[in-house]
């Protein structure tokens, strides 16, 4: 056996779907075995693998024992003469395989081996590339010295930035993301270190294995698609917890006390500001609308009770200081409710649930407005005016502040997904149905074809750019049936980046993203369709009229 492939997989089935049918096409005449252990889960991993891919080796564990136990149950049985570890968000090259194992048999001393990893819109992952965290460059690192000076030798050594990353170099640390060794190594020095649950296991194994005096490796003549699941989540307290506890692990493990000590002091200096950014930036998301529309409000109101006691009542001072210090509070609070109810805090902001919570908040108002007594009815007509002033005026707050590069205060967009499908005609179709299928918000504007002599498309694969600007396409999707994952990779790194990519793996019944692992909304799929229909009729009718 030549290679022993081993994957750890929890809750990414469709990504799951897409590494290993990438897998297939890298195998080719290498002597291959695949490992799936699945962490318990609940998203029907299991029944894809042992339905679709009877050849794989599946593990399936009653609980999430983490990456490293894991890891270790596949790799006690493994029977290749090389070990690849790798994530289930990602996809590799046709020749990924091939090139790897040539390296290792044409040097010796490699130990380990990485490769170039992109993101799913096709920017390299800086993370291909690492250094150990000695103390020095855990400093850099944790105060930001690496950030603002990435191309220094001294500050930017964490992730090697002075390193061309088209060409091949000796590095510390490979990522466990693609993490390729010799089993006869992992016999020597042991398997992955179980204290680490996730996150550090990688950095540890690739010390143990320098440690033995063998080398590691960067491998730029390949590439792999690296979704990154875990991206989003980097400013969450759990993870800021998890990361930097598995750095103490590997810092009491492998440095003496006198280097330790003040390392660790960085560490957990490190842990509190991380997490009390965390925690700050998670409390102002969840109030900064709301505090915003207060403010918006009191001055829409303090405004039109002015220049509504002008011109109707034609005295400035009709209302009093009670009226806006305790009456427009109430107004107030029931716009805020209404806002709340209707779901206009959640984010992303959908402006369409602002609208319809002051609306439901006026009605509410103006149910309570005819239940009080006479001296405390003011104006009705205030109360309506008041309501379509804050509605245009708060919908106008969201347009400017989504313009701001900050995430937490983005509107959830309407605009139509205009695609262009890259595939050949039968794929095209096949394509085509499941995004009409799913019913969403989009308009496929044609194909992009990759037979150059086909006229009716919009136009030649090798005219893409100028295709996206002439259609105004924002999204593009790849058929993975009609190109090769390493040009997709070509082409996805050439698009501009506010272009989304998805990528239509074969046979499949649905479409995946570079963010389609965060929110399911954002991945085209039969499957999701059926889930939202409560009847069994629709349900079959749907898979049946898709395969006629």
């Amino acid at each position: 056996m030549t290679l022993s492939i081993i994957i750890v997989n929890y809750n990414v089935k469709h990504f799951l779907h897409q590494c290993l049918k990438s897998i297939e096409r890298s195998k080719k005449n290498i002597d291959v075995e695949i490992f799936v252990v699945d962490n318990n889960s609940v998203d029907g991993s299991i029944n894809m693998i042992q339905n679709e891919f009877p050849d794989v080796k599946l593990i399936a564990n009653e609980k999430n024992t983490g990456f490293a136990t894991a890891n270790n149950q596949a790799i006690k049985k493994a029977q290749g003469e090389y070990i690849l570890l790798l994530n289930p968000d990602t996809l590799i090259e046709e020749n990924t395989l091939h090139e790897t194992i040539i390296f290792f048999k044409k040097h010796k001393e490699a130990g380990a081996l990485g490769v170039k990893m992109i993101d799913g819109n096709g920017d390299f992952l800086p993370e291909s590339k690492r250094s150990l965290p000695s103390p020095s460059i855990a400093f850099y690192k944790i105060f930001g010295l690496s950030f603002l000076f990435p191309k220094s030798k001294k500050f930017g050594k964490y992730h090697l930035n002075y390193l061309d990353k088209e060409k091949t170099h000796e590095i510390d640390v490979i990522s466990g993301a693609f993490f390729m060794t010799r089993k006869k190594i992992l016999d020597e020095i042991g398997l992955l270190d179980e204290k680490f649950f996730m996150y550090g296991e990688d950095i540890d194994l690739s010390y143990r294995i320098q440690k033995k005096g063998y080398k590691n490796f960067y491998l730029p003549t390949t590439s792999i698609i690296h979704y990154k699941g875990e991206s989003t989540k980097k400013t969450s307290i759990n993870y800021i917890l998890t990361f930097y506890q598995a750095m103490i692990i590997f810092v009491k493990k492998h440095y003496d006390t006198k280097k330790a000590n003040p390392l660790i002091f960085m560490i957990n200096t490190a842990i509190l500001i991380r997490a009390s950014i965390s925690i700050v930036k998670r409390i102002l998301s969840k109030l900064i609308y709301p505090i915003l529309d207060i403010l918006i409000m009191l001055f829409s109101m303090y405004i039109l009770k002015n220049i509504w006691a002008t011109n109707y009542f034609s005295d400035k001072n009709y209302y009093n200081d009670t009226f806006f210090e305790f009456v427009i509070p109430f107004y107030i609070l029931f716009w805020l409710s209404g806002i709340w109810l209707k779901n206009g805090y959640n984010q992303p902001v959908k402006t369409s649930n602002i609208t319809k919570g002051v609306l439901v908040g006026t009605i509410g108002l103006l149910i309570a407005y005819g239940l009080l007594p006479e001296n405390l009815r003011f104006s009705r007509a205030l109360i309506i005016l008041g309501a379509l002033a804050i509605i245009l005026n708060l919908l106008c707050l969201r347009h400017l502040l989504n313009l701001l590069p900050i995430d937490f205060l983005k509107t959830q967009s309407n605009k139509m997904k205009r695609i262009g499908i890259i595939a050949n005609d039968n794929e095209f179709k096949r394509i085509s149905r499941i995004i009409n299928t799913t019913n969403q918000n989009t308009n496929i504007i044609g194909q992009i074809n990759i037979d150059k002599n086909k006229k009716s498309s919009l136009g030649k694969l090798q005219q893409l750019k100028e295709i996206i600007t002439i259609y105004k396409l924002n999204e593009i999707i790849f058929s993975a049936k009609d190109i090769t994952a390493k040009e997709m990779m070509t082409y996805m790194s050439k698009m501009h980046k506010r272009i989304d990519i998805k990528i239509a793996p074969t046979e499949s019944t649905f479409i995946i993203g570079s963010n389609s692992i965060h929110s399911q909304g954002t991945l085209y799929s039969l499957e999701n369709t059926q889930k939202q229909k409560s009847s069994i009729k629709t349900f079959f009718k749907k898979y049946i009229d898709f395969f006629n």
